[in-house]
């Protein structure tokens, strides 16, 4: 018997989150609770999943699985889901799980079913220097806490709609706090900060003692999503951008870093173009 491949393992991770997301929804829209245990689990083993997928890619190429665009999407994914089993389980808010899991979904289907995305084999990115395999995957790891922030920042919002509506059934039920809320995004803020923080100052030391080591477009975009992110949090200190104000701009924000995402990802596949490649290695992935 074949073993799975790293696209079924993949799959088996999208399916995964999607039967999250309809259980919860079809337990919310019939009134019979949150279900968060059915839903954790599900989230649980879906993390499960496209780690080893994801393991099984990096083996394969010799390095952190980062080489494209798809597997850039689904790192991210990896990472948000990951960021909702630990701040979902430390902080009680059961509805972040159902709007991680849409989220997933909706990005695993689009990166699986986007084939150009997933381009042919190439030769380790980052040349078995284990520093520079830290600073890629911490730096997504940051996009992961910036995309939860983004989920929390919309249960904000629609926290904040319900109570000046006065709509308090339905979804509007489960949301958290507003006070609540406000710190987990908080925390969620800072958390992202200093991930991408320490990705960055890894990245800028290798590009200084080796300017080929590390793409300086990547680091170029990384820094501009760190001054945003920053701003964002020197305002919120300060109390000038609170509440529904901050809640909105870190939708924004986690919107242009995911753009930020396909300059980083075509630089990447660019440079692995131009290196020397495998003769064997021809075609898109199956």
């Amino acid at each position: 018997m074949n073993f799975p491949s790293d696209r079924t393992w993949l799959w088996m991770a999208a399916a995964l989150y999607a039967v999250a997301f309809i259980t919860s929804t079809t337990s919310m829209l019939r009134s019979k609770g949150r279900s968060h245990g059915l839903l954790l689990g599900l989230v649980i083993f879906g993390v499960m999943s496209q780690t080893v997928g994801l393991y099984l890619r990096g083996m394969e190429g010799g390095g952190c699985p980062v080489r494209n665009t798809f597997e850039v999407v689904q790192f991210v994914v990896w990472s948000v889901t990951l960021f909702y089993v630990v701040v979902g389980t430390a902080f009680r808010v059961s509805l972040l799980g159902y709007f991680t899991s849409g989220l997933a979904v909706a990005m695993s289907i689009v990166s699986l079913s986007i084939h150009s995305w997933d381009a042919q084999a190439r030769p380790p990115v980052f040349g078995g220097v284990p520093w520079i395999e830290v600073h890629a995957s911490f730096g997504l790891i940051a996009y992961g806490a910036f995309g939860t922030l983004a989920i929390t920042s919309l249960m904000f919002l629609l926290q904040t709609f319900s109570l000046k509506q006065k709509h308090l059934r339905g979804l509007f039920a489960f949301l958290p706090p507003i006070v609540a809320l406000e710190g987990i995004n908080f925390r969620l803020l800072l958390t992202g900060l200093v991930v991408l923080t320490i990705s960055i100052a890894v990245g800028g030391h290798y590009y200084r003692q080796d300017p080929e080591s590390i793409s300086g477009t990547k680091l170029v975009v990384a820094t501009a999503v760190w001054f945003a992110y920053m701003a964002a949090l020197a305002l919120r200190l300060r109390r000038i951008l609170v509440s529904a104000t901050l809640a909105w701009t870190c939708l924004v924000l986690f919107g242009f870093a995911l753009i930020s995402l396909g300059p980083i990802s075509r630089h990447r596949e660019a440079s692995t173009t131009a290196a020397p490649q495998d003769s064997n290695a021809t075609g898109v992935r199956p």
